[in-house]
């Protein structure tokens, strides 16, 4: 949950580490530091904050000068944020440089074992172990730096990306990865380091993403070397096209990530869809489903498998799946399904949803659904992610980088892709109509523009914003596919603005949570005229008559319920099953507005990281 950056080449390191730190934020912010090499020197500057806070420290005590960097932004797991413990960190010779992202879990044995040995400590950091171990080893074993790498890491247990230097070989960094991602970019007579490869977009196109359990020795002059880290086997080194683009990874006059993500919903959702959904010739293509189609006809269940955000889409998903494809599904945590001990059968289909494709329990639950014989398909967005590559099949949401660490188009264009699944699966199955089937195609390619139209109600949401800011709570209820939007929204504003909020089905709301309903609880509840809106209706008035103050999102033209509550958000109508890809949006757009009038960060939340990398 951290981000790593490197660079070796003929140009200045520092403005591209730093530029490449202020993108990877995302990844965490409590603390920074950056090491750099020139003229025989190795220098360090590290604090605790943010990257600006870094850049102002450094440039004070430093100098910028040299050709070889790291760089590291942390989200603290050992030790708390501190400048001793931020990264990088020296080895005891001083010699020695590293950068970590990830976990040793057995830091606290290998720790006992070189403080024998004379070495000493100045952070909590399992890091600064692991670069004391890989020092270690080059005395003892008289080896050069790759080879102490490897030795080193096969005493570890844990996950980890990492790059390595020694000043003693000033022409290379060394590289691993097992469980945490890592990209090599590759120029003309240049590297570039990173956990993705957002820091070096303008400067190439070609990037290297290691495999687990590999580590890679990038030197100057030479094409990057590969091994396997347990064996020591050669690796052909495979070089991608980035499809990425720089404008997609800036604000482009937006005040934050979050806000430009919220508006490019439309354009991500048609993303999505484009090439697979042909409206006018009543298809559904998906390669991942057609090429496996027969798994998913024969399928008795389907199990998704998810955390946060995705796991709500997953839910979401549940709903649409049996509505339309009539088939059982199961909706699980990934960290907790891969510690039950679950029941699963080679006929399930698991679909595993992860916006970073890098999600660490949701690999997890990855590999236990493939030693079970199940067959696994991905939902995520990142091309080249770790999910992408250990499933059997699998589909990207196309949604483009999401920079805000509170996920907004990666659920809706979640919910696109695996609606266009449920919606291929009842076609070949029969379950619905040939007629309802073009008519979910048509309502489907008309979600963008009714977004659009959600979108012209900013203002307004602005205004009742300003009236519940100051909230300590807030209770967010929904119905059949609305309820799992309830629970998105409720995650949302507790991201960003740190207002205790629960969701509930509304039903439920009587069993318990009516007990907290007052005058001082605002409710937003999700009342479209779809599905069960005179059940709805009832329960708004039951929260009426305890003088909670009601926030309902509506659609468009609605009466009963603008009578009854004290504001109405209005979204487009459409069928029932994509009702979730509207109502979200009031919801992101009013924890957005909160947030930033309570004077939070709304793009970097505390204590939260956007790719999930340990457990």
């Amino acid at each position: 949950m951290c981000g790593i950056v490197g660079y070796i080449g003929h140009r200045q390191a520092y403005p591209i580490v730093l530029k490449g730190l202020q993108r990877l934020e995302y990844r965490g912010y409590d603390s920074a530091g950056i090491a750099l090499y020139d003229e025989g020197k190795l220098k360090l500057s590290k604090t605790k904050g943010k990257v600006i806070d870094l850049k102002e420290k450094l440039e004070a005590e430093i100098s910028t000068s040299g050709s070889i960097g790291i760089g590291h932004t942390r989200w603290a797991t050992h030790g708390v944020p501190n400048d001793a413990n931020s990264h990088p960190h020296y080895s005891n010779s001083g010699e020695l440089v590293i950068i970590h992202n990830g976990i040793i879990e057995n830091y606290d044995t290998i720790k006992k074992e070189l403080v024998k040995r004379g070495y000493q400590f100045h952070s909590d950091t399992d890091t600064e172990v692991l670069v004391n171990l890989i020092e270690d080893v080059q005395k003892q074993e008289g080896v050069k730096l790759g080879k102490a790498v490897q030795i080193a890491l096969n005493q570890t247990v844990g996950a980890y990306a990492i790059a390595v230097f020694d000043k003693k070989k000033p022409d290379e960094i060394v590289v691993a990865r097992l469980g945490s991602p890592l990209a090599i970019g590759v120029g003309e007579d240049e590297f570039f380091i990173a956990s993705d490869a957002s820091p070096f977009i303008e400067y190439t196109s070609s990037a290297i993403y290691l495999e687990d359990g590999e580590m890679a020795v990038v030197r100057l002059g030479k094409t990057v070397k590969i091994r396997k880290i347990h064996n020591d086997s050669l690796v052909d080194p495979y070089v991608q096209e980035l499809q990425m683009n720089l404008d997609q990874i800036e604000k482009n006059g937006y005040d934050h990530f979050m806000l430009k993500e919220i508006y490019e919903q439309p354009d991500a959702i048609t993303d999505t869809y484009r090439g697979r959904m042909l409206v006018d010739k009543g298809i559904i293509r998906m390669a991942g489903v057609d090429n496996n189609l027969e798994k998913f006809l024969n399928a008795k269940r389907i199990i998704i498998v998810a955390c946060g955000t995705s796991w709500h889409a997953g839910l979401v998903a549940e709903y649409i799946f049996e509505d339309l494809a009539r088939i059982p599904v199961e909706v699980e945590y990934a960290s907790e399904f891969r510690y039950r001990n679950p029941v699963i059968y080679r006929d399930d289909i698991v679909i595993a949803i992860s916006q970073s494709g890098e999600t660490a329990d949701t690999m997890a639950a990855i590999k236990l659904a493939k030693e079970k014989g199940a067959f696994v398909f991905g939902v995520c967005n990142v091309v080249g992610s770790s999910i992408s590559r250990e499933t059997h099949a699998g589909a990207y949401t196309h949604a483009g980088p999401e920079i805000g660490v509170a996920s907004t188009k990666a659920f809706t264009t979640q919910i696109t892709v695996l609606s266009l699944m449920a919606l291929k699966m009842a076609k070949e199955k029969g379950s619905i109509s040939k007629s309802d089937f073009h008519l979910y195609l048509r309502e489907l390619e008309l979600i963008p523009e009714k977004i659009e139209k959600a979108l012209q109600s900013n203002e307004h949401i602005l205004e009742v914003s300003k009236k519940y800011k100051d909230a300590s709570n807030f209770l967010y209820l929904g119905r059949g596919f609305n309820f799992p939007v309830a629970l998105e929204g409720a995650l949302k504003l507790k991201e960003i603005s740190y207002i205790h909020a629960e969701g509930y089905p509304a039903a439920e709301m009587k069993h318990g949570p009516i007990a907290l309903i007052d005058e001082m609880m605002p409710v937003v509840v999700i009342a479209t005229r779809k599905g069960h809106y005179e059940k709805v209706i009832s329960n708004i008035q039951e929260i009426k008559s305890r003088q909670g103050k009601i926030i309902g999102i509506v659609t468009e033209g609605d009466v009963e319920v603008r009578e009854l509550a004290d504001y109405v958000i209005e979204v487009p109508d459409t069928v029932e099953p994509f009702t979730p890809l509207l109502t979200t949006i009031p919801l992101q757009l009013l924890s957005y507005h909160i947030a930033l009038m309570l004077g939070k960060n709304v793009d970097q939340p505390r204590n939260l990281a956007k790719s999930v990398t340990v457990e």
